[in-house]
């Protein structure tokens, strides 16, 4: 018999994510990275095209992807390299910066959602009904925001 220690509700509801988690990203990575990207790129170049004027300001990128300072720089450093990012200087502080989608940029990401939407949806969304993707949709905004508050930095 189980000790009724691990047969909690919370292991499993934490175990179901990360599980799903740790799928799903084995199963989109190789698709990412067909287009030239890792998934950490990936995710910079969605949250660019995905902001006004396709562009945050440094610190806001990396409070929305969890990186460190340094981390976002050297992501942008490489996105950059590629033609995919530029950095703009911020008009009202001269020590921030802007990261900036290029057209480059915006076409790869154009080209990796072609076949990315699919596959979510063939995995993910198009196995709930419209009520459970809402429903799951608004759980996970609702832990998100305890656990990455800046998540949603700058947007």
């Amino acid at each position: 018999m189980v000790d009724p220690r691990y047969d909690d509700p919370r292991l499993t509801a934490m175990g179901l994510l990360a599980e799903t988690y740790k799928g799903l990203t084995a199963a989109l990575g190789p698709q990412i990275g067909s287009h030239g990207l890792g998934e950490t790129e990936f995710e910079v170049l969605i949250r660019l095209v995905r902001s006004d004027d396709h562009r945050l300001r440094m610190s806001d990128l990396a409070s929305q992807t969890g990186l460190s300072t340094s981390g976002i720089t050297r992501v942008v450093d490489r996105l950059e390299r590629d033609g995919l990012v530029v950095r703009e200087t911020c008009s009202s502080d001269r020590r921030g910066y802007w990261a900036a989608l290029t057209p480059g940029g915006e076409a790869r990401i154009s080209g990796t959602l072609e076949g990315h939407l699919d596959l979510i949806d063939e995995l993910y969304t198009g196995r709930l009904s419209a009520a459970q993707l809402a429903a799951l949709t608004e759980a996970l905004r609702v832990v998100r925001d305890v656990v990455r508050p800046g998540a949603v930095a700058g947007a």
